[in-house]
């Protein structure tokens, strides 16, 4: 039996010994935001934050999280649906196109600017360099963590990205 806190819920269900974070979350939980890009915690799709953490769930066996707090991409918004300032700075800053690789960049994104509130560019490349993007070419992407930072005025910060 596995015990989790997940978006400030208290959710348990049994998983077995092999059964990963990534797949206990979406199938067993039906927390389908976060996504399955590899398997192998190369493309950063599935990054969830286990107790505050930015962690690739397809790395993290469900049952070593057994007691976690867990919060998921549909964990970010508040009670009433209002995006976060990074999932609004995303849409805003067209940082997506098919939206694949989203969930894991705003959660990775969040752990950032947790952590760093004003990241320079650099420091925002080097902090996604684990999530991989197949569509924008990430120069959306720095401009929407720099907006969600407060870093951004309009087109100004772009020759920078």
């Amino acid at each position: 039996m596995v015990s989790l806190t997940v978006n400030g819920h208290q959710r348990q269900a049994e998983a077995e010994g092999r059964t990963l974070l990534v797949h206990f979350l979406r199938e067993t939980l039906g927390m389908t935001g976060t996504h399955i890009g590899c398997d192998t915690s190369q493309c950063g799709c599935c990054v969830v934050h286990l107790d505050g953490k930015a962690v690739k769930s397809c790395a993290v066996l469900a049952q070593d999280a057994d007691g976690a707090r867990v919060t998921t991409i549909e964990g970010l918004a508040g009670p009433d649906g209002t995006l976060s300032a990074v999932q609004q700075a995303f849409i805003d800053n067209h940082a997506l196109q098919c939206g694949f690789c989203t969930p894991g960049m705003i959660m990775s994104t969040t752990a950032l600017l947790d952590d760093n509130p004003k990241p320079t560019v650099e420091e925002i490349r080097s902090h996604l360099e684990g999530n991989l993007c197949r569509c924008t070419g990430y120069r959306n992407i720095i401009k929407a963590v720099l907006a969600a930072s407060g870093q951004l005025l309009g087109d100004l910060a772009s020759e920078h990205v």
